[in-house]
């Protein structure tokens, strides 16, 4: 029984592998417009998550929500003990920041990597068994703006992410942009 429940889980896990590579291959919305690094291309990516919402709140409101990094724990239940260690005296994500965190059970220290106000914003995180690239895009639209996230990981976490765990990172990211929605449209009232 514990041999045929290894080979149906290698199994969902090729088949996971096989069809996020197709859909990141077919044109997933906004990849192209992102800068991604060669080590976290998305075709090439042991996992990939794609997440957007349109917000009827200006790209402004919407980056200051997002940069406010500290903050996330009081709204976001995928974040924890988020601390910006670099530059000192900052509450908020500046260009070349360094911040530590606890997500998905995992503790990182993440780097800005990308820094554009009112339009993109990534940052870089490794360990030694996983290292991801999630980045943030703000498309202004006629009735406020798009809000994109888009992540790509390599490593061995990514397979047991991918079998234990294949929907979780994509749900925490929904919830996050729908309570960056709700807080953005409560500003611009």
């Amino acid at each position: 029984m514990k041999k045929s429940g290894f080979i149906l889980a290698i199994a969902f896990c090729l088949i996971s592998c096989v069809s996020t590579k197709e859909k990141v291959a077919s044109g997933q919305p906004y990849t192209d417009q992102i800068n991604w690094p060669n080590a976290y291309n998305p075709k090439k990516a042991g996992f990939f998550v794609h997440n957007e919402i349109d917000i009827r709140a200006s790209p402004e409101t919407v980056w200051n929500i997002l940069i406010q990094a500290e903050t996330w724990p009081n709204w976001y239940e995928g974040a924890r003990n988020v601390v910006i260690t670099s530059p000192n005296n900052t509450t908020i994500l500046l260009e070349d920041a360094v911040f530590t965190w606890k997500t998905m059970g995992l503790n990182f220290e993440s780097f800005i990597r990308e820094y554009e106000p009112y339009s993109r914003l990534s940052w870089e995180s490794k360990k030694n068994s996983i290292k991801g690239y999630h980045a943030w895009l703000i498309v202004p639209t006629d009735n406020g703006c798009k809000l994109i996230t888009q992540e790509s990981q390599t490593g061995f976490l990514t397979f047991m992410q991918k079998v234990f765990q294949p929907r979780k990172l994509e749900g925490l990211h929904q919830i996050w942009l729908e309570e960056i929605m709700q807080k953005a449209e409560q500003k611009d009232l």
